[in-house]
């Protein structure tokens, strides 16, 4: 049996604020798109940055023995 792991969904609940509320509902009306939707890209935009620090934060002192201690210095070095 074959599952196809990038079609299953999952329901999940949250609870949120009035304003919260308000200022969803209102991107879903200027946008055209469901709140769903706006929600599930809002939370994938969050998870990859959460994921980019973590991954810089492990590989910085990897960086700093190099001598790139600010983001200057690697574009520098990477130009």
């Amino acid at each position: 049996m074959h599952l196809n792991y990038t079609t299953m969904k999952t329901t999940l609940s949250i609870r949120i604020d009035k304003d919260l509320e308000k200022l969803l509902e209102q991107a879903a009306k200027r946008t055209g798109r469901p709140k769903s939707e706006l929600v599930r890209e809002a939370l994938r935009r969050q998870l990859s940055i959460e994921s980019f620090q973590q991954l810089r934060k492990e590989l910085l002192p990897y960086g700093e023995a190099q001598g790139w201690l600010t983001d200057e210095d690697v574009f520098r070095e990477v130009s």
